[in-house]
C-alpha cells in the first residue's frame, strides 16, 4: 500500500501503481471525467501513470493551469496526427502548449499551407478526436528510439535524441501518432470537443535564421464548443483594440525606420497621455513621502560591474562606447544611479525609510523578432523608485507599495489582477542567482508573509526572482480578458552589500539596509499600450488626449463657440474647436472616430439660451445645458479622475 497525501491535508491509502485517474473515480465518476492531468509531488504526470510510492497527489482539471497546459500539448499531438495523416512524409520539429493554446513546428516539404488545408485539418482533428484515443506512455531506449526515427529519416526527432539519455526518453501513442515527448498528455483525445486552427506562420528551426523554414501552425482547442465561441469573439474584439492599430488612429506614437526599431516617437497626443501618467504618480508618491531625482542616460561599466547587471544582464544591454579611455554604457536600469544617490550622503536610521522617485528614461536591447509595438521597445520611461529601509520597516514598506498598486487598480478600473511571486532556484546559485542561500529564503518568507497578511492574490513560480533577490510581478487583465504583465515590485539584498551602502543604527553601529524596488505603473510605453486595449482607445475624461470638442453647425455660430473655448480652456480642459466647412453630422461622425469624450454642439437655439447641446462618446445625447454647469461639471470629473462610466 501507499500514502497519498491530498491538498486538504487529508492522507489516503492506495494499492502500489493506482493511477490518478483511479482515485478520482474512488470518489466520483463526475470528478474523473474533468480529470485531465496530476501533479505528483510537484511534477505534472499524466492522470493514468501508475503511482508506486508514497506522494503527494492533485488533481488538475480545466480549471488549473496545469490542466490547461496539458490539455493543449495534448492538442498539438491531435494536430500533428491529422498533419500526417493529409501530409504523409511530414517530419515534425516541435509542439509546446502556450498561454493560450498551442503551435507545431513541421517540414512539410516545401508545401505552403492554405486557409482550405487549414479547414481540412480541423476537420480531421475532430473527426480524430471523436475517437477517443488513449495517450499511451512508453519509455524507450536511446538506441531504440534512434532507430526508430532512423527509419523515418526525421532529422529533427534524431537531433532532439542527442542531448537525451536512457531512462529519461518516453514516447507518446494515440490513434495511429507515435512521438518522442516528455509529455504529460491527457487520457485521450475525447476531452478534446471545440477545435480551431488560428493562424500560419515560418519558423526558423530551433529560432536560427541560419537554418531551414519550418511551418509553424497555431491552433486553441476547449472542452466545449461555449468556450470556443467565447475565445473568438474575444479575439475579434482584441483586434479592434489592437494598441498598434488604435496608436496610428488615434496619432498617439509612431516609429521610424531612420530612427530606429522599437524607439518610440510620441505624438501630441501620446504626451499629454504621458504627462497626465506623471501628474498622477508625483502626485501618489508625494504623498507617500517619496522625493523625486533626476539621473543621466549613461554611465561608466565598472557602475553595472558593481550592480552585477553586467554579469547577468550584459546580452540585454546595448554594446559600450568608448570615451577618453573609458567604457560607457547606456543606461539599462535606474537602480544603480539611485544607489549612488543614497550614498552621497551619511544615512542614520532617523533618515529611513529613504524612498526616491523618477520617471527614468532606460535603454535595453530587445532582439529585433522580440520588438513588438509599445509592448517591447528599445527605450523606455519607467516609473521607477527605490525604498532603503531596515529589516523591522520592510513590512510596513512592502504594504505601502502593495496599496499603491491597488489604488491604481481602482483609478484605471482593473478588477483581475494576481502577483506572481518569482523565487529562485536553489540550484542555480551563483549562476543566475546571487550565492546568498539564507538571504533568500529570508526575503522570500518576508515578502511571502506580507502578501498573506494583505490578503493580496498571489501565486509563488520558483526560478524567475531576480538577480539579487525574490521579486512580484504584477499580472493585470484588461477589459476583454487579456492578461498584461504591468509592473515589478523587487526586494534587493545583494546590490546593498555591493554598493557598501549603510546606515547607523539606534545603537550607533553601521548597519546594511534592504532595498525595494518598485514601479507600479511600469513603463509609459507598456502602461499606455496596456490602456489603449483596456479602454479600446476610449480613455476617460482625465486622460483623454482632447477631453472636448466644440462643433458649431456654421460660422455664424463662431463667436459663441469661441467664448465656450476661452471659457473651458481658461478652466484647463484641453479644447479645440472644429471649424471646418463640413456638414455637423460628418463632425460628429469625425470626432466618435477620434474618441473625444465629449462633443458640445452649438447652433441657433444654443445661441439663444446661451447653453450647450452635450454629446457624449458612445452614449449619443445628453441634452442641454448651461455653459458654466457643464464647466464645473467636467472640471470635476477631470479632478476625481472619474472612470466615465
Amino acid at each position: 500500500m501507499i500514502n497519498l497525501s491530498f491538498p486538504d491535508g487529508a492522507v489516503r491509502q492506495y494499492e502500489s501503481g493506482v493511477t490518478a485517474l483511479d482515485v478520482a473515480k474512488s470518489i466520483s465518476e463526475g470528478l474523473a471525467r474533468k480529470v485531465l492531468a496530476a501533479s505528483i509531488n510537484g511534477q505534472v504526470w499524466d492522470a493514468t501513470r501508475p503511482i508506486t510510492s508514497d506522494a503527494t497527489l492533485k488533481l488538475l482539471t480545466w480549471e488549473d493551469l496545469d490542466g490547461k497546459s496539458t490539455f493543449w500539448h495534448s492538442s498539438a499531438h491531435l494536430l500533428a496526427e491529422a498533419v500526417e495523416a493529409l501530409f504523409p512524409g511530414v517530419k515534425f520539429w516541435v509542439g509546446p502548449a502556450l498561454d493560450k493554446g498551442f503551435y507545431y513546428d513541421m517540414d512539410l516539404g516545401g508545401r505552403q499551407l492554405t486557409e482550405d488545408d487549414l479547414a481540412k485539418l480541423e476537420k480531421k482533428m475532430n473527426e480524430l478526436a471523436k475517437n477517443n484515443s488513449r495517450y499511451e506512455r512508453k519509455e524507450i531506449s536511446k538506441q531504440d528510439a534512434i532507430a526508430y526515427f532512423e527509419e523515418k529519416g526525421d532529422e529533427y526527432k534524431l537531433d532532439l535524441l542527442q542531448n537525451l539519455q536512457d531512462g529519461e526518453i518516453t514516447f507518446y501513442t494515440q490513434g495511429g501518432f507515435t512521438d518522442l515527448c516528455r509529455g504529460p498528455h491527457i487520457p485521450n483525445t475525447g476531452f478534446i470537443k471545440a477545435i480551431k486552427l488560428t493562424n500560419v506562420s515560418g519558423a526558423y528551426w530551433k529560432g536560427d535564421e541560419k537554418n531551414k523554414m519550418l511551418t509553424r501552425v497555431y491552433g486553441v482547442t476547449f472542452p466545449n464548443q461555449k468556450e470556443l465561441d467565447e475565445y473568438l469573439l474575444m479575439l475579434e474584439e482584441a483586434k479592434k483594440r489592437d494598441h498598434r492599430k488604435l496608436g496610428k488612429e488615434l496619432s498617439i506614437y509612431t516609429t521610424n525606420d531612420d530612427i530606429g526599431q522599437g524607439l518610440i516617437l510620441w505624438m501630441p497626443n501620446g504626451t499629454v497621455i504621458i504627462e497626465e501618467l506623471e501628474k498622477l504618480a508625483k502626485e501618489t508618491e508625494s504623498a507617500g513621502g517619496y522625493k523625486r531625482v533626476v539621473t543621466p542616460h549613461i554611465a561608466k561599466e565598472n557602475l553595472y560591474h558593481t550592480s552585477g547587471h553586467l554579469p547577468y544582464y550584459a546580452d540585454s544591454m546595448f554594446p559600450p562606447m568608448e570615451m577618453d579611455g573609458e567604457r560607457y554604457y547606456l543606461k539599462a536600469m535606474n537602480c544603480p544611479h539611485h544607489h549612488k544617490i543614497f550614498d552621497a550622503e551619511p544615512k542614520s536610521y532617523r533618515d529611513l525609510p529613504y524612498r526616491i522617485a523618477e520617471y527614468g528614461t532606460c535603454y535595453r536591447y530587445e532582439q529585433s523578432g522580440e520588438l513588438f509595438g509599445l509592448m517591447r521597445v528599445r527605450c523606455l520611461h519607467m516609473n521607477d523608485a527605490h525604498i532603503y529601509c531596515s529589516k523591522e520597516q520592510f513590512m510596513e514598506e512592502f504594504k505601502a507599495v502593495n496599496a499603491m498598486y491597488l489604488k491604481y487598480f481602482e483609478i484605471f478600473g482593473i478588477d483581475k489582477y494576481v502577483m506572481r511571486l518569482s523565487l529562485h532556484d536553489p540550484e542555480k546559485l551563483g549562476q543566475k542567482y546571487i550565492n546568498e542561500p539564507e538571504l533568500w529564503l529570508e526575503t522570500e518568507e518576508l515578502v511571502r508573509n506580507v502578501l498573506i497578511e494583505t490578503g493580496v492574490p498571489f501565486v509563488e513560480v520558483k526560478g524567475e526572482g531576480a538577480f539579487y533577490g525574490p521579486k512580484i510581478d504584477v499580472q493585470i487583465w484588461s477589459a476583454i480578458g487579456r492578461e498584461f504583465t504591468l509592473a515589478t515590485n523587487q526586494v534587493d539584498f545583494a546590490q546593498p552589500r555591493s554598493f557598501k551602502l549603510s546606515f547607523t543604527n539606534k545603537e550607533n553601529e553601521p548597519e546594511i539596509p534592504l532595498i525595494i524596488h518598485r514601479a507600479p505603473l511600469g513603463t509609459h510605453e507598456r502602461f499606455i499600450g496596456f490602456l489603449l486595449e483596456h479602454y479600446a482607445g476610449k480613455f476617460p475624461v482625465w486622460l483623454a488626449p482632447l477631453q472636448v470638442k466644440i462643433l458649431p453647425i456654421s460660422d455664424k455660430f463662431m463667436d459663441y463657440a469661441n467664448q465656450v473655448n476661452a471659457a473651458l480652456k481658461n478652466a484647463g480642459v484641453r479644447v479645440e474647436i472644429d471649424d471646418r466647412s463640413e456638414k455637423i453630422g460628418k463632425k460628429i461622425r469625425d470626432t466618435e472616430l477620434m474618441k473625444v469624450p465629449y462633443m458640445l454642439v452649438i447652433g441657433e437655439k444654443e445661441v439663444a439660451e446661451n447653453k450647450l447641446s452635450v454629446r457624449r462618446q458612445g452614449k449619443g445625447d445628453m441634452g442641454s445645458v448651461e455653459l458654466q454647469a457643464f464647466v464645473n461639471s467636467i472640471t470635476e470629473e477631470i479632478r476625481e479622475r472619474k472612470s466615465g462610466e
